[in-house]
């Protein structure tokens, strides 16, 4: 099995949907992390709308997240329930 690490675009807009369940624990902080080095202060996360199992694993990562300013469910033109909205902190200096 390849370990090497899977490079994904870092943008505004995070999808879990591409991603094991697994994963999203490591994976929603560290992109986070690069998105607030990169100056990119609002990011989406698209964790779908199903039972809400992704969506709280989300949201208790977000709360543990000490570069996460804020966080909401999204509104209705930018996925609603399916999609949080995170401010994240400003990079100091």
């Amino acid at each position: 099995m390849d370990n090497e690490p899977v490079r994904i675009p870092i943008t505004d807009e995070l999808d879990l949907h591409t991603f094991r369940p697994q994963d999203v624990r490591d994976l929603v902080p560290e992109y986070l992390a690069e998105c607030r080095r990169r100056g990119l202060r609002t990011v989406r996360v698209v964790h779908g709308k199903g039972i809400g199992n992704l969506r709280r694993t989300v949201h208790t990562q977000l709360e543990r997240d000490p570069n996460v300013e804020s966080f909401t469910l999204a509104g209705g033109q930018q996925g609603g329930w399916g999609a949080t909205m995170v401010r994240l902190k400003p990079m100091e200096g």
